[in-house]
């Protein structure tokens, strides 16, 4: 079996980000970014924009690339790459759309996560990933390849 693409998004507002809390699948229970699979033929950056618009109503901007984690979840028997996509809040109302994947959004400053924490972010933090040194580490947009 080979690993599913996740991609999650960090979206930044008044110097705290967006978690959810997981119910009804793997890590339920747990606290992670908003997100979901990348389907096929979508870009990472229309992933991130689909996803958090279907599960939180809101809108983003200035996204950026951020850093991916090898995440597996030995007694589920998955295994994502999750790919973090850094953005801006840029309108909505945050609403629990999919409640029965989530049943609450809350926003949190980086130093004050809540617990406990889904893998991706357990495995975010052991790379010591800092949200305010990724914003400078993480200036380039997104570039997608054209054909030929």
């Amino acid at each position: 079996m080979r690993p599913l693409v996740g991609v999650a998004i960090i979206v930044v507002k008044d110097d705290k980000i967006l978690l959810g809390r997981r119910v009804g699948s793997h890590g339920s229970g747990t606290w992670q970014f908003p997100g979901g699979h990348l389907e096929f033929k979508e870009s990472i950056e229309d992933c991130a924009r689909r996803e958090l618009f279907e599960e939180t109503g809101l809108k983003i901007r200035n996204l950026r690339s951020g850093p991916y984690t090898n995440d597996i979840f030995e007694a589920e028997e998955k295994h994502y790459i999750t790919l973090f996509v850094i953005a801006e809040y840029e309108s909505g109302v945050l609403t629990v759309k999919e409640p029965k994947k989530c049943d609450q959004w809350d926003w949190f400053s980086w130093s004050n996560l809540p617990e406990p924490k889904f893998l991706p972010i357990r495995n975010l933090e052991k790379q010591k990933f800092n949200l305010n040194n990724g914003l400078a580490q993480t200036s380039q947009s997104f570039q997608t390849a054209k054909p030929r």
